[in-house]
């Protein structure tokens, strides 16, 4: 966070809560003149990343919900949140891809390279 941010986190920020990562969610402590509703903005634990932010929290700082969805609402089958790691080492790779190894099982459709004459 940039030292403009701290700063006016310290002087208007009211903390709000913080999720299981360790990001801490703030709204300002009064409504300001000439606004219709006081912003709300998060702090980040780790590296600024907008996907790092569960979907509890998200409808919150986007004003979906007035108060954040507690983890006592969640259902049995919803899983844990996670960022999007496309571009990490954490990130989804198929058999056949080259960081598995390279190699697959053949299919039946697999593409066949045609040849003159044939």
């Amino acid at each position: 966070m940039t030292i403009g941010t701290r700063l006016f986190t310290y002087f208007y920020g009211l903390p709000i809560g913080q999720d299981g990562d360790g990001n801490r969610y703030y709204e300002e402590r009064v409504l300001r003149p000439g606004r219709l509703r006081k912003r709300r903005w998060v702090m980040y634990a780790g590296v600024k990343e907008a996907t790092a932010v569960p979907a509890e929290w998200h409808s919150w700082l986007h004003y979906t919900t007035d108060t954040p969805i507690s983890d006592a609402n969640r259902r049995p089958w919803q899983k844990p949140h996670l960022p999007n790691l496309t571009g990490t080492p954490f990130s989804y790779r198929p058999p056949g891809h080259d960081y598995e190894g390279g190699k697959r099982a053949a299919s039946t459709g697999d593409y066949e390279a045609w040849t003159p004459g044939s």
